[in-house]
């Protein structure tokens, strides 16, 4: 679809250097990082030939939303949101894992439980659970952090520890900022009739080396979301729950013989597919912040984001 957001490439005025993540660019300007949310679709860390309508836009103002909502919880990087697809922030130094948090045995924790293995990231699951059964309390299962074109890996803290991935100290602040910002995300989802699944989270540090929560969080992309009302009706029945999150992508892939392995063809997304798709987004919007989604003028989509972060960065 025209006018969707895909590749960027724009030079900001004292712009140092631009990363480029599966579904974010981010560009260095002066100590800062922009960071644009583009419409790529990414499933299996691959990602997908097409892109969808107001997929960035969503994905970066429930992250706006949330970080705002949980700035005294864990402080964050942000300095401002001058374009619906754009979050402005400090420049920092990720650590090099990402901290993945799991309230209930579903996705891969269900694949790797149902496959017989107990023990996740060296975190041993308990026995007797069903899929998308509540663990007794959440546990935390990290990854790798991969660069473009590589698969995030399950690594276990003692592993991370050993490897001088990140020191001790900075782990158990990790840890706490993780479960803490868990607990404030499962309180905000409750508050909409949901149930926070599973999520993840990315730090970094400042120029002053102060631990900041960085990237996105609690979005669709890098949640799990279940309607609370029904769930243990669903659970008692063995039915599917009602999901609100991308696992609906991630199903249709693996319903269409794709789950990222060598040799596998991505199916194809028709015009009809995309806008399921971006439907669905725009409901998850709704849903997760009890708003309204209104549609940015996507006509000049790139000459929009140049000017409102040129501004704001002269500003």
């Amino acid at each position: 679809m025209s006018n969707t957001i895909n590749d960027t490439n724009f030079n900001f005025p004292g712009q140092t250097a631009i990363y480029k993540g599966k579904v974010r660019e981010v560009y260095t300007v002066n100590e800062k990082l922009v960071m644009v949310a583009s419409d790529r679709l990414s499933a299996f860390d691959v990602i997908m030939p097409k892109q969808i309508p107001y997929k960035g836009q969503i994905l970066n103002q429930i992250a706006a939303k949330m970080l705002e909502a949980t700035k005294d919880i864990c402080p964050n990087w942000v300095l401002g949101t001058p374009d619906p697809n754009v979050t402005i922030g400090y420049a920092c130094e990720p650590f090099k894992v990402e901290m993945v948090v799991r309230g209930y045995c579903t996705g891969h924790a269900w694949r790797t439980y149902k496959s017989g293995e107990r023990v996740l990231c060296g975190i041993t699951m308990p026995e007797g659970l069903k899929e998308n059964d509540k663990f007794p309390n959440p546990i935390i299962t990290p990854t790798t952090k991969a660069d473009l074109g590589d698969h995030d890996e399950d690594i276990s803290r003692e592993a991370i520890l050993a490897n001088g991935i990140v020191s001790e100290e900075d782990y158990k602040q990790l840890e706490a900022y993780t479960l803490a910002l868990f607990a404030k995300g499962t309180e905000l989802a409750a508050e909409r009739g949901l149930i926070l699944v599973d999520t993840k989270y990315e730090f970094g540090k400042t120029a002053e080396g102060k631990i900041v929560v960085i990237d996105e969080i609690h979005t669709p992309d890098s949640s799990r979301y279940f309607y609370a009302d029904g769930y243990q009706e669903r659970q008692n029945n063995g039915e599917a729950q009602k999901q609100l999150s991308k696992e609906f992508v991630r199903q249709w892939l693996i319903e269409n013989g794709f789950q990222g392995k060598e040799g596998q063809q991505i199916p194809e997304l028709t015009e009809e597919k995309i806008e399921e798709i971006s439907n669905r987004y725009i409901e998850l919007y709704e849903q997760i912040t009890g708003e309204d989604f209104v549609k940015a003028d996507i006509s000049n989509v790139l000459e929009r984001i140049d000017k409102n972060v040129t501004d704001f960065l002269k500003a």
